[in-house]
Order: structure tokens, then sequence, then C-alpha cells
């Protein structure tokens, strides 16, 4: 089953989440477009930009507001149903 969204983490070892979605959009299928979320602590200027400019589609940072994690959802995935806490 192929994925919707690929929540990011930035801060991995051995390869950090921009390497990652680098590779993921290096191996994306003619066609397909797997959305890929950041989810960091980084919040210094430029790191949306980074991100971005990684291949990825969005950026939430940490710690997460649920309005903002639903907000990118319903950007990414909108055949997601988020229903607020």
């Amino acid at each position: 089953l192929p994925y919707d969204v690929i929540f990011m983490d930035c801060q991995m070892p051995e390869m950090n989440g921009y390497e990652a979605a680098t590779e993921v959009r290096r191996r994306e299928a003619p066609g397909r477009h797997i959305a890929i979320i950041a989810m960091t602590a980084e919040v210094l200027a430029g790191t949306r930009e980074l991100c971005l400019a990684s291949g990825m589609d969005d950026y939430v940072p940490k710690p997460i507001q649920i309005e903002t994690l639903a907000d990118a959802l319903k950007r990414w995935a909108p055949a997601c149903q988020v229903e607020p806490f």
C-alpha cells in the first residue's frame, strides 16, 4: 500500500531528514508524489526553506500544535478526516 503522507523528523541518526527527503524524491515513481511534512524542533530562520529545498512539502514545528498539524494534513492529505480533540 503506498503512503499518502510521510512525517519526517529532520534530526535522525545516520541519515538526517533532509537527506532522507531527497532520497524519497529520487526514488519516487513517475507521476507519484508522496507528501512529506517536516516535524522538527528546529525553528531557526531558514529551517522551513531548507526543508522545502530538500524536497519536503511542508513544515510543522515542535512542540506540535494540533491546529498546525491539522492544517498541514488538510493541505496534503485532504481525504484524511482530522477531528479536534
